[in-house]
C-alpha cells in the first residue's frame, strides 16, 4: 500500500509534530522508492523516525498530505471511519437538518476532500490526488454510512490545477438534478447544473441569521448576493427593502426563485441589479443613493500569498465605497473567504476605509464559519472565513 518514504530535512518535522498536516516540497531532503502521485508514503524525520503516512504528489507545492500518524493497514476502512465520525458530528450540531457540510477536508482528517450534503444528494470536491485516487472508496462510504442516493462532483478548478488534476465534473451515482434544502429557518432551491461551488454556501448559514437581526425596517443592499441568502433572511426578519446585486444574471434568477419558495417575493420590497459590485457602489456614491445596511460577501480576492497586497487594496476600496453610501448609524456586514487574509488584516482594511471616509466604525462581531466547518488550531489554513459586523458612527 505504501509506495515509498519521504525524508524531511533536519528540523522540518516541528510543524507536523505541532499538529499541522502538510509537508511542502522544499522541506523534503530525499525520497526513497518511486511513489506515484496520489499514493501513500511514509513521512520520516532526518533521523528516519516515522511521523506518519500521507498522500504524495510530486506536482504540488504541498508534496504530502498527512492522513495518519501511525501505519495504515486498510486505507478504505480508515476513510470509512473518518466519514462516520464526520457524520456523527454533523448530526450532533444540526440534529434536525439534512443539508450541511459533511466533510471539511483537513479539519476532518480527510485531506483534500470536501463533501456537502443536500438531503439525499452529496456533492464532492476532490482537491488532492490522493482523494482522486480513492474516489470509489469515498462513494462506497457515503452509500453505506449516509445512504447517499446521488453523488456528484463540483470541483474547485483552481485547487485541482495546483494538484495537476483535470477539473471535469461527473455524476458518480444516481442523477444530477435539484434539491430543496432548509438552513433551519428558510428553504432554498439548489439546481446543481446552475450554481456556484457545490451549490450552496453552508459556511455562512449561522452568519445569515445573525446579520438579519440588524435589518428590521431597514433598506438593505445584498452585494455579491449569490442565491440571495443574506437578503432573503433580512426580508424574513422584517427589512423594508432589499436590493439584490450580482454580476451573474443566473444568480439573480436563483434569488427570485428562492424568494418565491419562501413566499417573500414582493415587487414593492425587492429590486435586482445585474452589475459589477464595484461599479454599482461607485454609481450609488455619485448619485447619492444610500442604504441603512450593506451586506457584502465577495469571492476570494487572495488565491495565493503573492496576491495579498492586491487583495488588501481591493478590500479597502470595497469598504470605502460601502461606507460612503451607508447612512450614519447603519451597519456594514462584510466577509472575506481567503485564509491568506487574516482576521486582523481584514479589520485593518475596514479601519483604513473608515479613515478615508472621515467616519468611525464600531466592530460588533468578528466570527468565522459555521460549526460544520471545524478548524484545527494547529493549522491556520482551516480558518478561512472572516465575518464581521460594523456600525458606522
Amino acid at each position: 500500500m505504501v509506495q515509498g518514504s519521504v525524508i524531511l530535512r533536519k528540523n522540518e518535522e516541528r510543524r507536523l509534530l505541532a499538529g499541522h498536516q502538510w509537508v511542502f516540497s522544499n522541506e523534503i531532503a530525499a525520497i526513497d522508492g518511486a511513489p506515484e502521485n496520489g499514493c501513500l508514503v511514509e513521512i520520516l524525520t532526518a533521523h528516519k523516525t516515522l511521523l506518519g503516512v500521507g498522500f504524495y504528489n510530486k506536482n504540488s507545492l504541498i508534496a504530502v498530505r498527512l492522513i495518519s500518524r501511525s501505519p495504515i493497514n486498510d486505507l478504505q476502512s480508515l476513510m470509512m471511519k473518518r466519514i462516520e465520525k464526520a457524520y456523527e458530528l454533523r448530526k450532533t450540531i444540526f440534529p434536525t437538518r439534512t443539508a450541511y457540510r459533511l466533510v471539511h477536508s483537513e479539519a476532518d482528517l480527510l485531506p483534500g476532500l470536501i463533501i456537502d450534503r443536500y438531503n439525499d444528494t452529496f456533492v464532492m470536491q476532490l482537491n488532492s490526488a490522493g482523494m482522486e485516487n480513492n474516489k470509489s472508496a469515498i462513494v462506497e462510504a457515503l452509500q453505506k454510512v449516509c445512504d447517499a442516493k446521488n453523488i456528484l462532483t463540483a470541483h474547485d478548478s483552481y485547487l485541482r490545477g495546483l494538484e495537476g488534476l483535470p477539473d471535469e465534473n461527473e455524476v458518480l451515482t444516481g442523477n444530477c438534478s435539484t434539491e430543496i434544502i432548509s438552513d433551519g429557518v428558510l428553504r432554498f432551491n439548489v439546481d446543481f447544473t446552475k450554481t456556484q461551488k457545490t451549490g450552496f454556501y453552508f459556511d455562512q448559514t449561522e452568519n445569515r441569521k445573525l446579520a438579519a437581526q440588524y435589518t428590521k425596517g431597514k433598506r438593505v443592499l445584498d452585494a455579491y448576493c449569490n442565491s440571495g441568502g443574506f437578503g432573503i433572511h433580512a426580508l424574513n426578519y422584517g427589512a423594508s427593502n432589499v436590493t439584490f446585486l450580482d454580476i451573474s444574471s443566473q444568480e439573480l434568477t436563483n434569488t427570485r426563485a428562492n424568494l418565491g419558495l419562501n413566499k417573500l417575493y414582493d415587487e414593492n420590497s425587492v429590486s435586482f441589479i445585474n452589475a459589477d459590485v464595484f461599479e454599482y457602489l461607485a454609481s450609488c456614491q455619485s448619485e447619492g443613493i444610500t442604504f441603512d445596511v450593506i451586506m457584502i460577501d465577495p469571492p476570494s480576492f487572495a488565491k495565493s500569498r503573492k496576491s495579498i497586497p492586491i487583495a488588501e487594496k481591493a478590500y479597502e476600496k470595497m469598504h470605502k465605497l460601502s461606507l460612503s453610501i451607508l447612512e450614519a448609524g447603519g451597519f456594514l456586514i462584510t466577509s472575506s473567504c481567503s485564509h491568506h487574509i487574516t482576521e486582523d488584516m481584514y479589520t485593518e482594511t475596514v479601519r483604513k476605509a473608515a479613515t478615508k471616509c472621515a467616519c468611525s466604525v464600531q466592530l460588533l462581531y468578528s466570527v468565522s464559519a459555521a460549526a460544520d466547518h471545524p478548524q484545527l488550531p494547529s493549522m491556520p489554513e482551516t480558518r478561512y472565513l472572516t465575518f464581521q459586523i460594523y456600525r458606522k458612527v
